[in-house]
């Protein structure tokens, strides 16, 4: 899902401020998208309250104050008239300390919280993510009605998308895991450090990953896969990294196609951290450089 392209004239530098923050953080957002009648003189509008942002994303309408406490007692009574005549709906009077406050919130705290930002932007945002994969599990479901499907994920950057994957599937299933390693130097290979617990002879089996980009470790783990007999092999991926592709792999289900650049958040790591980020989110230049020299080393 693309972000919206804006380029309003905001009445505040406040505003501009906030606009780039939630850009930042893939939240979508129009401004001054509608005014909201507060008052009338018999059948005349005499007061209009226009809050400064939508999040769609959220449902939620933001007023951003100043520091005139002249102004912000007189957003106060409107916001109160408004709420009165439209319980419905959901807005919020928003003071500049609490920017970072509502992002937290809404699930992206821990890149402000981080001890090393060294983000350089949200790549895909969080709710984008939800929706996505909500598709992918009706789409899996209607898929595999009466087959009864085994979801395969190689630990450890699968765990996010494989958790909230399942649980978007309505039709019966398993779930079972492996784990790999890569060793050598040019010609990197791959080792099983864990087998499956499952037999998987004439089951329907779904391959799950969070990201291919060469396609070298998903063409040897298919081929493994394959050895063992299974009705079918698919693969659902999260992320498509089509620029770094080596091998012909077909890939039935794709959350999301990016470009060459080193990810972060929602299970992936670098140097095993920001997997706890909720996002998926770019490093800075100076960290992907480095990110992705290590990663041309590794070929996932």
């Amino acid at each position: 899902m693309a972000l919206k392209i804006h380029n309003p004239e905001f009445a505040h530098p406040s505003e501009a401020e906030f606009a780039h923050i939630l850009d930042f953080y893939g939240v979508e957002w129009d401004y001054e998208p509608t005014s909201f009648p507060t008052q009338w003189d018999g059948d005349r509008v005499t007061e209009m309250f226009t809050p400064d942002f939508y999040l769609p994303q959220l449902d939620l309408y933001i007023e951003l104050t100043t520091l005139k406490q002249s102004l912000v007692t007189r957003k106060n009574r409107k916001l109160r008239r408004l709420r009165e005549l439209n319980p419905d709906i959901n807005i919020r009077l928003l003071y500049r300390r609490d920017f970072h406050r509502l992002l937290a919130k809404y699930g992206f705290g821990p890149l402000a919280n981080s001890e090393t930002p060294v983000i350089d932007r949200v790549l895909i945002g969080t709710s984008q993510i939800a929706i996505r994969t909500a598709e992918l599990g009706r789409e899996i479901s209607k898929d595999y009605r009466h087959k009864k499907p085994v979801l395969v994920g190689v630990l450890r950057g699968v765990f996010c998308f494989m958790a909230d994957l399942m649980r978007q599937i309505t039709v019966p299933m398993s779930v079972d895991f492996m784990s790999i390693s890569h060793y050598g130097n040019e010609d990197s290979a791959v080792k099983i450090t864990k087998d499956l617990d499952m037999e998987l002879e004439s089951r329907h089996v779904l391959m799950v990953e969070d990201i291919v980009d060469t396609g070298m470790t998903l063409n040897y783990l298919l081929d493994y896969l394959r050895a063992k007999n299974p009705a079918s092999l698919e693969v659902c991926t999260l992320l498509d990294k089509r620029a770094r592709r080596l091998t012909d792999n077909t890939l039935k289900y794709v959350g999301f196609e990016i470009a060459d650049e080193f990810v972060v958040g929602y299970g992936l790591d670098y140097m095993e951290e920001y997997r706890n980020l909720p996002f998926i989110g770019i490093l800075k230049p100076d960290e992907g450089d480095a990110a992705n020299r290590a990663q041309n080393k590794s070929p996932k």
